[in-house]
């Protein structure tokens, strides 16, 4: 089983929560997302982090757990959004470094949340009305000058099991 773990998570508090997400619905056979999470009343938790492989689920999100603790519900969603960025491999790491510092940069600089998750892969945190001009005109360059993936974690929506 291979666990993503948050080493930073933009929500950490004193009485954080861990719970986890088994990511074979999204074929993602053998690996397992471990979110934060925030208690809340009537059983429910908000998402304390910002989900690296889980789709549908948000920073804010209010969740339900199994007794095992696992994530089985989506009780309300926080209006947030994840934008996911994968670098490609590069054998010139003075190009990575860069693209590492224009993406930190253009998300300072807008205003947004992000976790890394090595040094290749960032998730943002899109809290609804955000203007993403800077950091959209950012990524659709390294997409194109560098090979770059991104894709919003919205595209399926949370899920359990494979329908």
């Amino acid at each position: 089983m291979q666990y993503i773990v948050h080493q930073d998570p933009v929500g950490r508090a004193e009485s954080n929560y861990i719970a986890q997400v088994d990511l074979a619905a999204f074929d993602l056979d053998g690996q397992i997302e471990q979110l934060w999470l925030l208690p809340e009343e009537h059983g429910t938790y908000a998402v304390a982090c910002i989900p690296f492989t889980t789709y549908g689920l948000a920073l804010g999100d209010r969740v339900r757990l199994s007794p095992g603790n696992r994530v089985v519900d989506v009780v309300q969603t926080s209006g947030h959004r994840v934008l996911r960025t994968l670098l490609s491999p590069s054998a010139d790491a003075e190009r990575l470094g860069r693209s590492i510092d224009l993406i930190k940069n253009a998300v300072r600089e807008s205003g947004l949340l992000s976790e890394w998750h090595g040094e290749r892969f960032v998730a943002i945190d899109v809290p609804p009305g955000t203007d993403m001009s800077l950091p959209f005109a950012l990524l659709q360059r390294e997409v194109h000058e560098a090979g770059a993936f991104w894709e919003w974690a919205d595209a399926m929506p949370f899920a359990t099991a494979r329908s």
